[in-house]
C-alpha cells in the first residue's frame, strides 16, 4: 500500500515536503497547501474508522463546521494497523461542540477540548491550535496562553486555522488529516515521507518544542520503540540534555505516560531507551545510581528491570492481563532492597526494614511520579510478602499461599532468583508447594474485594502533645 502511495507522491506536480527542511517553524511555513493524497493512493477506508468517529465527523460538518480525522488514528491506518482511537480535529470551539453533541463534555485547563461519549467509547474533538506568535500580550495574560519561566506551555488555547493546527502538532507522522472530500489524506509536514522513511521528526526547533511540552520527549522514546522507527537527528539531540524538563510536568501525567510506554508492549524496549536519552535519571532518580551504563552488564537490578518488562510485553502479546504495580515494584526494588539491608545493619528486623524501605520508596518517587495507592499499597505488599516468602514453613508456608498478593509475590521471587539475586533457592520450593496445596486464586482475589478496608484513626492533640 505505501509503495503505491509513495509512487503517486513521488510522481505529483506539486513540490514534495521533504525537499524542506526538517526544521520546520510553526508560526511562520511557507506551505499553506497540503499535499493531497488521493483515495486511489491510500488505503484507508471508511469501513476502518470508528462508527462513532464518523458520526461526529458528518454532524459537525452538516452543523457548518470542518471536521477531520487526525493523528495516531491515520498514522496507524497507513501503516496498516488498528487504531486504539480516533481523534477528529475541527474548527468548531469546544463550547460549539458541546452545543453541537449533548454528550459531549470539555475537559483540561491547559488544552481545552470535548468528550464526545458513545457508550464505552470517548471521541476526542479538539480545536485546530494556533500559533503563539500571532496571540497579543493581553491575550496571554487570560485563558488564552501562558508560558511559565522555561517556556512550559501552561496553557493553550489559542485557535487557528487547519494549516495552523497542523503545524501544531508535535510529529509529522501525527501531522495526517482524512478528509470525508474525497476520502482523501492532507499532509502539510511531509509526513507521509517520513512515514515511508520510517522516521520520526518533530515540527519546528526540537528545543523549543520540548521546552513547550516535555512529554513530547517521551511520545519520541515511545514511538521510536513502538515502530522501531528511527529518531531524526535534530528530533533526537536536545532529547540527551533536556531530561530535567520532565520535573515540570505534572506527577499524575507522568504517571499516565509511563504506563504507556511500559504497558506498551514494547517496555523492555522503551526502558532501555529511556536510560540511553538520560530520561530515566529525571523519573526514577533514587533507582538511577543502580543501573549506570558501566554496572549494566553484570548488574542485577538493570537485569532484573529488563527481565520483568520483558515478561510484562510477552504478556501485554499475548492478551493477558498486567499491573503497574508489579512494574513499579521491579523498578524501585533496588532503592527498596539498599534501604532494607541499611536499616537491619543497624538492628531492624527484616520486616520491619522492608515495610520502611517499601515507604521511603514510594514516597522518594512521588514528586516526579503520582503512584495511585491502588498501585502503591499492592506494591509494598510484594515487597513485604519476599520476607516471606523467604523464610516461611509448613504451616506457616500453606498459610501464606492464601495471601491476596501472593502470586504477584511469588512471580516478584523468581524474577529475583531469575537475575541472580540469593533467595536461598526458595523459588523451587513455592513452586512445589502449590502444585500440593492448589489454591483458587479467583475466589482469594473476590474475598479480598468483599473484606473491608480498616480506616486508621487519627492522633489525638493529647497523644501528639505526650509524644
Amino acid at each position: 500500500m505505501l509503495k503505491r502511495l509513495y509512487k503517486s507522491l513521488t510522481s505529483s506536480s506539486k513540490p514534495s515536503t521533504s525537499d524542506k527542511s526538517p526544521s520546520i517553524s510553526y508560526a511562520n511555513s511557507s506551505q499553506e497547501a497540503p499535499e493531497i493524497i488521493s483515495r486511489d493512493d491510500h488505503c484507508i477506508s471508511r469501513k476502518q474508522i470508528s462508527k462513532n468517529a464518523l458520526t461526529v465527523i458528518y454532524d459537525l460538518r452538516r452543523a457548518g463546521y470542518e471536521a477531520y480525522l487526525v493523528g495516531g488514528g491515520v498514522r496507524d491506518l497507513l501503516l496498516e494497523r488498528s487504531p486504539k482511537d480516533f481523534d477528529i480535529a475541527t474548527n468548531a470551539t469546544p463550547e460549539q461542540v458541546q452545543q453541537t453533541f449533548r454528550r459531549a463534555r470539555i475537559v483540561g485547563r491547559r488544552f481545552r477540548i470535548a468528550h464526545v461519549r458513545f457508550g464505552r467509547e470517548i471521541i476526542e474533538v479538539t480545536t485546530f491550535r494556533g500559533s503563539h506568535d500571532q496571540v497579543e500580550d493581553t491575550q496571554r495574560k487570560n485563558n488564552k496562553s501562558q508560558t511559565n519561566d522555561q517556556g512550559m506551555l501552561v496553557r493553550d488555547n489559542v485557535y487557528g486555522n487547519l494549516h495552523d493546527d497542523a503545524m501544531r502538532r508535535d510529529f509529522t507522522i501525527n501531522a495526517l488529516y482524512y478528509s470525508i472530500d474525497g476520502f482523501s489524506v492532507l499532509d502539510y509536514t511531509g509526513g507521509i515521507e517520513d512515514l515511508k522513511n520510517r522516521q520520526i521528526r518533530i515540527i519546528g526547533e526540537a528545543s523549543q518544542r520540548y521546552a513547550e511540552d516535555p512529554v513530547r520527549m517521551l511520545r519520541a522514546i515511545r514511538f521510536k520503540a513502538k515502530f522501531n522507527f528511527e529518531l531524526e537527528a535534530e528530533t533526537a539531540a536536545p532529547i540527551y540534555s533536556s531530561g530535567h524538563l520532565l520535573a515540570q510536568v505534572a506527577p499524575a501525567r507522568l504517571f499516565d505516560e509511563m504506563i504507556k510506554l511500559l504497558l506498551s508492549g514494547k517496555g523492555q524496549q522503551t526502558f532501555k531507551l529511556l536510560v540511553e536519552y538520560a530520561l530515566f535519571d529525571t523519573l526514577f532518580p533514587a533507582t538511577t545510581p543502580f543501573i549506570r551504563a558501566d554496572k549494566q552488564a553484570d548488574n542485577f537490578d538493570y537485569q532484573l528491570i529488563c527481565n520483568a518488562l520483558a515478561n510484562t510485553d510477552l504478556r501485554v502479546q499475548q492478551g493477558k492481563p498486567v499491573t503497574p504495580a508489579f512494574l513499579y515494584a521491579a523498578l524501585l526494588w533496588p532503592v527498596v532492597r539498599e534501604e532494607a539491608e541499611s536499616a537491619i545493619a543497624d538492628g531492624t528486623p527484616r520486616l520491619r526494614a522492608l515495610q520502611l524501605a517499601g515507604h521511603y520508596a514510594v514516597e522518594s518517587l512521588l514528586t516526579t511520579i503520582a503512584i495511585p495507592k491502588r498501585f502503591s499499597i499492592p506494591m509494598r505488599e510484594i515487597w513485604t510478602l519476599q520476607q516471606r516468602l523467604e523464610t516461611a514453613h509448613g504451616k506457616r508456608a500453606i498459610t501464606v499461599l492464601q495471601h491476596p498478593r501472593f502470586r504477584a509475590a511469588y512471580d516478584f521471587l523468581l524474577l529475583r532468583e531469575q537475575t541472580g539475586e540469593s533467595v536461598n533457592e526458595r523459588g523451587e520450593f513455592w513452586t512445589a508447594l502449590q502444585i500440593e496445596h492448589p489454591v483458587d486464586r479467583e475466589e482469594i482475589r473476590q474475598a479480598d474485594k468483599k473484606r473491608p478496608r480498616r480506616r486508621r484513626r487519627p492522633a489525638s492533640n493529647n497523644q501528639g502533645a505526650s509524644e
